[in-house]
């Protein structure tokens, strides 16, 4: 069976990582957790309350990670996911993970990223070039890092495939396991 990897921390946004954590398998695919370590994880969910400027975060379920990210073979993965939230705002700071998204790309695996994930894949210096969508106080990340930012639903450049949050997730999924059925 192929697999997919997770990616996830604490603080990552609920819809963005149960989604596909249920849809991927339906397809016939494994789905790895993946984490700084392997150990229970706190999920957060955002919402945008009539008259505020920004989400509101409360807290969401929790989610045991199945592997480290230290410890993961990435040759053994068909494709990366990478949930949004706020993890990605620390997460982007991890030597492994950011190894391991560059290797997805280097050899042209899918890749999907939902909101704050675009910040994962900027630190890894692996959006030069692309034209991506993401939640749009997320674009600074991502022009930053030398992408094109569209507001989208989706959009597909190459391997990588983005979205701007959940409320996308349906479009979203559709695309990503069409790349994966190709590519494997």
């Amino acid at each position: 069976m192929s697999k997919v990897l997770l990616v996830i921390g604490d603080a990552t946004e609920v819809l963005d990582t149960m989604y596909p954590l249920f849809r991927i398998p339906e397809d016939g695919f494994q789905v790895d957790v993946a984490a700084p370590e392997k150990r229970l994880y706190h999920m957060v969910q955002h919402e945008q309350p009539p008259g505020w400027d920004i989400t509101q975060e409360t807290a969401g379920y929790h989610l045991q990670a199945d592997i480290a990210f230290r410890d993961v073979k990435p040759e053994e993965y068909a494709g990366l996911f990478i949930s949004g939230g706020r993890a990605p705002e620390y997460l982007r700071y991890d030597p492994d993970l950011l190894n391991l998204t560059r290797h997805f790309f280097e050899t042209g695996k899918p890749v999907a990223s939902v909101c704050h994930g675009i910040e994962i894949i900027a630190a890894a210096d692996c959006i030069q070039g692309k034209k991506v969508t993401t939640v749009a106080k997320c674009e600074l990340d991502a022009t930053t890092a030398g992408a094109t930012y569209v507001d989208e639903t989706v959009v597909i450049d190459g391997n990588l495939i983005t979205a701007r949050t959940w409320h996308d997730n349906t479009l979203f999924l559709k695309e990503f396991m069409r790349l994966l059925k190709e590519s494997v």
